[in-house]
This record gives C-alpha cells, structure tokens and sequence, in this order.
C-alpha cells in the first residue's frame, strides 16, 4: 500500500497534456524535409570533412577488428561515433560487397546524407525560434476568433497570448511615431530592427524566464537586469522602452467567482517601483533601485509550465563549428565566443589580438570536447519522470508544493515577532523552491526535446580561467546528479574484462557514503555483497527496495545497476554494449596542483599522486580530528565554555561531507566567513538544527573546529619531515599544507606587487590562452529612459588591489587544472576514446578506462614538466610592474619549500638588497 511518503509509481505515465506544439522547434524526423543538393550556401563544411572517414572510423582490418579493441572485448565489432546506421544495417554493409571500396563510398554517401538533414534541422532550430513562437500566438488567436473561446493551453502559454496583442500593436505603434518623429529617441534605430510581433515574444519570454531564476525576492525583477536582457536579446539597447510598453499591455484576471453584478478584477500583470537598497556599513545615503514586480497570478502554476518558454541554446544535432577564432565556432548561427569575459574589454583584447597558431592547442581541445555525441538513457528519464510527476521530494528532486505559510495564533508580542520570524523563513523556502522547480523543468524539458534524437553534441567555450564549458546551459554533464543521471555516450562500447570491472568499481564510487574510499578490492566486495539490491533497483527501480535512493547520487548509481545488471544477467557479459561514462576524479585537486608545483612527496602522498594500497583521504581524516575536537568541547563545564554545548549538539552530524567543502577550498584562501557558511549549508542540508539563531552559532563554532582539526593535520604530517606548524589565525580556515601555503602567499605576493602599479595580473596557460584578471573597479554609466534612470556598471581603468591579490592563486590553479584537462582530452581523442571532463573529473567508456588513467597521469607529468614557475610562463605577470626596476628573478625548488632568488627589485621604495646567491624563503609576509 502506497503512502506519502512511499509513494507507488506508474512506469508508462502521459506526461504531456498539451496538444499543441512545443517551443523549441526541431523538424520532425518522421516527416523530414526534402534533401537539396548539397553544399548549400551557408555551409561550413569543415564541419563535415572531406574525407567523411573521420567522421566515423569504421575501418576494415584484415582480421575483422579495429585496432583499438582488446583481446577481451574482441568478440564484438563496435563502430565509433557516428553511429546514425544501425549495427545490423553496418553489418549488411560490410558484407553486401567484397569490393572494400565500393562498400567504403555508399557507406560515406549514407554518412553525407545524414549529416546533412540533420544540418539543415540545426539551422532551423537556431534561426527559427522565435518566429515559429510568433506564428504559434498567431495560429492560437486565429483558434480562438474562430471557436469563439479559448483553448485548453498550459497556464504560462495562457497568460502570454493575451498579452501578445495588445504588446505586438503597442511596439508597432511606437515605432510609427520614432519613423515620424523630427527629434528620434536614442532608441529609435533598434526599435525598427525587428518586427513588432518578434519583439513581443522577445520581451514576454525574457521577463518571464527573469522570474524563473533564483533569488527574486517578492516577485521582483531589476529594471536594470531585464532592460539589459531583453536588450542583448535584440540589439544590446532598448530594453526600457519595451519593459514600459509590456507594463501598459499586460493584464491579468482572476478566476470568476464573483456575482454577476460585479465589475471583472482586470490588473496589471507588472507594475514599475522603486525599492531601498539594503545600507552597507559606513553608508549614508539611501539608494533606491527600480524592479518590475509581477502580480502573483503570474507566478502562479508558471513552474509548473516552464516547458512552454524557449531555449535558443540547446544542444546540437551536429558537431558544432570549429573554432577558428574568438566568434569564430560553436553554434553555426547563434552568437557564439570562445571566452565568457562577462564584459571585460582588456580579457576581451587579449584573445582577440593572440596569433592564432598560439591558440591551436587550445581550439582543438575545445573541438575534441564538442565533438562527444550524447544521448538520452531514456530509462533513467522516465524514473525521473515518475518521481517528477507524484510531487517530487526524493532522489534530490525539490518538492513540488510550498511550504504553508503559518497562521498567526496569538497577539502576544512575543509570539507576533515569532510568527513574523517564521513566515519570513517559510517565504524564502518557498522561493527557493520556486527556483528549483523552475531549474528542474528546464532540464526535463531540453530533455523530453532530445530523448528520440540518435545523439546530440555540446559545443564548449572557455570562462577566462581557461576551463571549459558547455555553452548549453540546462542539461549537460557539469550539472546536477539529475542531468548526470539522464545523460550517456550515444556510442556504446563492449564492457570487456577490465570494463565489468571498472563499472562495478563505478558503482561503488556513486554510491558513496564512505565505500568510495575504499580500496578497489573493497569496493567490488560491496558490490557483490548487494548484487541482490542492485538487481531489484534495475528491475523495480520505483516499487521495489529502492536501494538506489540511498546513494549519494542516486541517478547516476541507478543507471550504473541498469547497466551492471544487464551484463550481469547476460550469457557473455564482457560482450554486452555499455554507453555509460566512467568517472575518475582528482583528489582534492587544487592540493595536487600545488604539491606537484611544489615537488613534495608528503603533500603528494596526502592527495594521491603516488600509489597506495587504497586512497588517501584528507576529507576524512579532518572529519575524524573535528570528532574528537569536539568531543573534547563536549566534555567540559557549559557554565564556563559555552562552546560545550554546541560540541554535544553537533558531534553526531560531523563527517567527511561537512567538512568536504571547507577543506577544499581551503587551497584557494577561503575566509572564516565563507568556511562558516559552508558549514551552515551542510548543517542546513541535514535538517538536524531549525532554529535559525541556534544554526548561527554551530556553523561559527565548526568552521573554527574545522581549522583546529586541518592544523592538526597538517602537523602530523609535518611531524614526518622534522618540522611543526606554528599556530596561526585559528579563527579562519588553516591551509592545509607548508609547500602549498608558501606557494599561495608567494603568488598572493606577485600580484599584489603588480596590482599596487595599477596594471591587472596577467598569465599565458601551458597551452597558450593569454589569462587577464577581471577585477577592476566599476565607473557608473547613466542612462535617462522613459521608465527610470538607469546606471550600468562598466569596467573601469583601476583596478581592485585585494581581489587582484587574493583570487591570483586559485585562479592560477584553475588554470592549469584546465590545461591537464584539455591536454588529456586531446590525447584522448588520439587514442581513439571517447572522452568528456569535468575540470577535475575524466570520464569515458568502462573499456577504456585503463587507458585513459595512463594518458591523464601521462598529461599531469607532461604539465609539470614544463617550467610553470620560471619566467616561460609565471614571471610574465611581474614583467608590467617591473619593466624599469626588475634585475633578475629566479626560482628553484629545495626541499619542498618554493624558492626565491633575489638579486635586485625595486618597486614602489620597496627595497630587497642583493642577496648574493642567499636562498630567501618565501611565506605569506612577502618578498
């Protein structure tokens, strides 16, 4: 018997009610377009080679395998990606004919065809998106004039086809009177760049995607942000203009259930006002910021029917452009960058200006990753969309519903204050609710959209760091357990030997709770220990035990048992087909940078860069060392340490999750502030602690147990190289290690140096991507509009000496985090495996995954052994600052310790005498 919270699911449900068609318009394949003769006149065709053998590397090898396939997985032919022919369809192929060459040119006319329907559904759905939304509004009026009533449509679709008129004449008229008019508005030139009908849909989706996004507070947008947005989504102007114009036209009603005699409760959807910004500390002035407030029937049911909104970016039915040059890649009609710069013009310059032979290696990895075809495992979606459909709240899902406001029960003061405390609280959840559901239905959306395409490319760019990205923003593989869970290779590749074991170790990793840190033995051990479980999550995943749910990552580990159980259960299970990427991660990654900068084989065995016989885990070992801080707290007198009551609340909840985040990011100079509100998230997460006050106190009083407890770390094992750790600031998060913690304060040092001559720090990565940090102070640029005035911040010509300083060492490390990833990515690809990255995360097919652990330990010694921190690439960021002053620097290593050489620098009166060949260590204090 099903209750609330053991709901019994329907495999097979109907989820979509609408018989209308869908926003984001792909041709059908059922009914596809005529083929022309190609090329047509848009083509790029280095999309598709010339050679279109390439594109696929099906070769014919005298003993009838590729020559990537091991001895244990040989019992099957596998054809690499693109797999748009059937394998029984290849296989006829193959021995149709014993001419090589004629099978060999049908098979690439076959490939060609393909390639290019699928071109031309691509183009259609980056040109055509918005104008088929327009002929939809226009087709759903004609409906309505014709049956003389309103169709059946999904609440959002609703509400915008009655603003769509009145705002589609508005603009028109508007435009009319800039034509018109002797003395234009500065507008006037963008008004007329589109039709009236295109801008409506513009604006209506823009606002309402605005609403969508996390962190509005009471149902308002900034006028600055959507002025902004709608004008980037038409010409980077005008967005005030038309946010006026949807203000005047847009109205909302309420259900009838009034008397008849009652004038109808027409109102404004939106409504412009002015709200107090929140005062800083030392602020004098109050300063007001305009938002567009929707009315609540607006965001009533519009989580619920995200799916109706239109996404231009969605993923590619064919491999994206190669890059070529800063918008010369990606999309083939969409704009398209291969930097995120966020508007920074220097970081902009850099790119743009770089010869483009420095950046090849850095276009083709790009491309290698956009290159990776993807599919739906529409298994795992249709799970998703079960939960989804009986209300959420499990497997990581929001809970589709609010949480009830409270009623105030008493006029007691202190109970009024409380009340009002509560219902504060109870809103925000809400919100973040809202936002969460909003979030969930654009992923399920774009999922729905592809789950029937044979598979389905990511192009990737770059966020100035030099890490990669994909440009579509909803559903890819850097998002959520969700999105994970949902995604696989369209590839499929025979498990073999080492790959039923890899899956299983998988397993094991997904499941988490510890059993990752495991040794391999161990972890297959609990995999065969509950191959009961996992066989019931294959087969019931929604019905049965729902072992599954108790994972960490719960999709990702169910589509894990779906596929261990196939093979498992088959005849020949080395032979069975598996498209599941398999991920091996980085220890603590920003620390193995640093150690292997730093050449110290302590810190180095801390973070796993030697072997061991299972892995070591500075997460749990700091966990470990918190327990017993705190359990010590807990045993004195609460009369005079208060602290001795917060240990007794939290010593139960302390484990390798809680301090996880803190730690990690502890390479990266996180503060005491945002240790403490790591903690407060996690505590937070766990539900243990609902006094907000009480929530407070504990995440103050962990954050400061988490740096006892990596200082007490970090001394066991300086212990073992005959030194200690002096005490420092207990109060913020301790860095964990002596090499790394002398590396950061000598880069903290470095741009502090060149930040102090007014000039940002600047850097080339290893694989030639000019680095400028954007950290400038803003100058404010009034613009006069019909609705407010408004003030955009710009980059301005100072820049930001502390964040300068602070964010050069993590950013650094990014960098060079990219760079190994990019450089394994590309190996990779050479070695003829599929591969995908998530910074620090490699992943590719279980079969695979010996040879792409070799490659990627191969590309981290290849990096290091580059000089990073000699004047090729390091000593580039002090060259601005000292052009006039510098002698020489040089850097070695001793010891573990980072080195100094300092002959002569000058800078700013600041006066290091010839050390003569003396070796100056460098701390935090500086050089």
């Amino acid at each position: 018997m099903s209750t609330p919270e053991n709901p019994s699911f329907s495999q097979s449900p109907q989820f979509s009610s609408s018989p209308f068609p869908q926003t984001l318009k792909l041709p059908s394949i059922h009914n596809p377009a005529p083929l022309l003769p190609p090329p047509i006149s848009d083509c790029t065709d280095d999309n598709f080679p010339g050679k279109p053998e390439k594109l696929s590397t099906l070769q014919v090898i005298p003993n009838g395998f590729h020559s990537n396939l091991t001895k244990e997985s040989s019992g099957r032919v596998f054809i690499q990606d693109p797999p748009w022919i059937s394998s029984l369809y290849m296989k006829s192929l193959l021995f149709r004919s014993k001419n090589r060459s004629e099978v060999k040119i049908e098979f690439q006319e076959t490939e060609r065809r393909k390639y290019y329907l699928l071109r031309r559904r691509q183009i259609k759905a980056e040109t055509e998106a918005w104008e088929n939304m327009v002929e939809e509004y226009r087709e759903l009026e004609r409906e309505m004039c014709e049956k003389k009533l309103a169709p059946n449509l999904p609440y959002v679709k609703k509400l915008i086809l009655g603003w769509f008129e009145p705002l589609r004449e508005a603009i028109e008229k508007e435009q009319n009177s800039q034509r018109s008019k002797k003395q234009k508005a500065a507008f006037a030139p963008f008004i007329d760049a589109l039709p009236a009908d295109k801008m409506a849909v513009i604006v209506m989706h823009k606002i309402m995607s605005l609403l969508m996004m996390g962190g509005k507070e009471d149902r308002c947008v900034r006028v600055v942000e959507a002025a902004v947005q709608i004008g980037v989504a038409i010409e980077h102007e005008l967005g005030c203009c038309l946010i006026e114009l949807l203000t005047q036209s847009a109205y909302v009603q309420p259900p009838v259930d009034q008397s008849a005699d009652s004038p109808p409760d027409v109102r404004p959807a939106f409504r412009h006002f002015f709200k107090i910004a929140p005062r800083e500390s030392g602020q004098n002035v109050v300063k007001k910021y305009g938002v567009i407030e929707c009315d609540p029937l607006v965001l009533a049911g519009l989580d619920k029917t995200v799916r109706h909104m239109i996404i231009p970016y969605v993923p590619m039915l064919v491999p994206p452009k190669k890059w070529k040059g800063y918008d010369k890649g990606g999309y083939l009609f969409l704009p398209s960058y291969l930097m995120r710069t966020h508007g920074s013009r220097k970081q902009q310059k850099a790119v743009k200006t770089v010869p483009p032979k420095q950046m090849q290696k850095v276009y083709e990895a790009l491309d290698t990753l956009g290159n990776t075809k993807w599919r739906v495992n529409k298994r795992i979606l249709s799970v998703v969309e079960c939960i989804w459909a009986a209300g959420g709240n499990i497997a990581g899902l929001v809970n589709r519903e609010d949480v009830p406001i409270p009623e105030l029960l008493s006029d007691d003061a202190k109970e009024v204050k409380k009340w009002k405390w509560s219902v504060r609280k109870v809103k925000k959840i809400n919100q973040e609710r809202h936002s969460q559901r909003c979030d969930t239905e654009l992923k399920l959306n774009v999922a729905r959209k592809m789950k029937d395409e044979e598979g389905f490319y990511y192009p990737h760019n770059l966020d100035f760091r030099g890490r990669a990205y994909p440009m579509h923003p909803h559903l890819n593989h850097l998002s959520s357990d969700l999105c994970r869970g949902i995604l696989e290779f369209a590839e499929g590749r025979p498990l073999g030997k080492s790959g039923l074991r890899w899956l299983k170790i998988h397993l094991a990793n997904l499941y988490g709770g510890g059993v990752e840190k495991l040794s391999y033995d161990g972890r297959l051990s609990f995999v065969e220990n509950n191959i009961a479980e996992i066989f019931d999550s294959a087969d019931n995943s929604l019905n049965g035990n729902r072992w599954w749910l108790k994972a960490e990552d719960p999709f990702q580990c169910l589509a894990a048992c779906i596929n261990l159980s196939e093979a498992l259960k088959s005849s020949s299970p080395h032979t069975v087909i598996s498209h599941l990427p398999i991920h091996q991660d980085g220890s603590c990654n920003g620390l193995q940078h640093y150690a292997a900068l730093g050449r110290d084989s302590f810190e180095a065995a801390a973070v796993n860069l030697v072997a061991g016989d299972k892995p070591s885990d500075v997460y749990s070992e700091i966990a470990e060392r918190v327990h017993n801080i705190m359990k010590r707290d807990s045993e004195k007198d609460p009369a005079t340490d208060p602290s001795a009551l917060l240990a007794k609340l939290l010593i139960s909840q302390v484990d390798r999750k809680l301090v996880k985040q803190t730690v990690m990011t502890s390479v990266y100079g996180v503060t005491y502030v945002g240790a403490r509100e790591q903690i407060k998230r996690r505590l937070e997460e766990k539900g243990l602690i609902t006094d907000d006050r009480l929530l407070f106190s504990a995440a103050c009083y962990a954050a400061k147990a988490s740096g006892h407890g990596q200082l007490e770390c970090c001394n066991s094992i300086t212990e073992e190289r005959g030194s200690t750790v002096v005490d420092g600031d207990i109060g913020s998060t301790w860095e964990l290690f002596q090499a790394a913690r002398a590396i950061m304060g000598w880069l903290g040092d470095c741009a502090k140096i060149i930040a102090s001559e007014n000039q940002p720090v600047r850097w080339t990565t290893p694989l030639g991507l000019p680095v400028v940090q954007p950290y400038f102070k803003t100058q404010r640029h009034v613009i006069r509009t019909s609705l407010q005035v408004l003030a955009l911040q710009r980059e301005g010509d100072s820049v930001e000496v502390r964040k300068q300083r602070t964010a050069f060492p993590p950013n650094f490390v990014h960098s060079l985090d990219g760079s190994h990833m990019m450089m394994t990515a590309v190996a990779c690809r050479d070695a003829g495996l599929r591969f995908a990255g998530v910074h620090d995360s490699f992943w590719t097919h279980a079969c695979d995954v010996d040879r792409m652990n070799q490659i990627l330990r191969e590309k981290f010694v290849d990096l290091y052994s580059m000089p990073i921190l000699e004047t090729r690439y390091l000593l580039e960021v002090l060259a601005s600052a000292m052009d006039s002053t510098r002698s020489q620097i040089h850097l070695s290593l001793d010891s573990g310790f980072l080195v100094l050489h300092l002959h002569y620098i000058q800078v700013h009166g600041l006066i290091a005498q010839h050390l003569s060949g003396d070796m100056l260590k460098v701390s935090s204090h500086g050089a």
